[in-house]
């Protein structure tokens, strides 16, 4: 268990406080709102109202207490700055900067932010290549090149092995795992007979897998 610190409950703050504690992390969720607070005070572990522009409260947080701390204030350019710079300042250990825009992380980045996140262009991002793909359920980007896709069994697969398709070496990508009635089984024999139904969880250059799925 983890604990974590989220400033800003906007739409994509709300969100995050809610699943951060839904997967077990000690969540304080904190807003200058006392309407927002109070719709998400019995959801998370702690809910504060708060204006974190004010050094006062956010040096009261005990910032550095937090494994992670997350700025999503970013429709307010100046403030989301502004306590990202005061967090580090403070002594954070992990700051998490939500952005819109490539200007706004530039100067995340160099206040001292740890890692930015695009959060609007990267679901479009990710739509865009879910709904691309012939047959894909999930995408999991791992880096720009490299990512994870949920996909059905092609028709022409059906009936086949790995041996017999040879899709590591035709699109250098691996199979990992299948996913059959919800469970995930790891696909640890190349014997395989793959069934129409399943799911195949695989791993490889996002320009491969495309490729790979268009063309099955």
């Amino acid at each position: 268990m983890r604990s974590m610190l989220v400033i800003g409950l906007g739409r994509f703050g709300t969100h995050l406080a809610l699943k951060l504690t839904e997967l077990g992390n000690k969540v304080l969720a904190i807003d200058k709102e006392p309407e927002v607070i109070n719709k998400i005070a019995s959801r998370v572990t702690r809910a504060q109202i708060g204006d974190c522009m004010d050094e006062n409260v956010l040096r009261g947080l005990g910032v550095s207490n937090f494994d992670i701390c997350f700025v999503c204030t970013s429709d307010n350019f100046q403030s989301s700055l502004e306590i990202t710079s005061l967090l580090k300042d403070f002594g954070a250990q992990k700051v998490v900067s939500k952005t819109d825009s490539d200007l706004h992380a530039k100067f995340l980045r160099k206040i001292g932010a740890d890692n930015v996140v695009y959060t609007e262009r990267d679901m479009a991002q990710k739509t865009a290549i879910k709904y691309s793909t012939k047959g894909a359920f999930e995408y999991i980007e791992l880096t720009p090149e490299y990512a994870i896709f949920e996909v059905e069994v092609p028709k022409s697969w059906v009936g086949k092995n790995l041996i017999q398709l040879n899709i590591r070496t035709k699109y250098n990508i691996n199979v990992i795992g299948r996913k059959y009635g919800g469970t995930v089984i790891p696909v640890t024999s190349t014997e395989h007979v793959f069934e129409s139904g399943e799911h195949l969880i695989m791993a490889g250059e996002k320009n491969n897998l495309l490729k790979m799925m268009n063309h099955a």
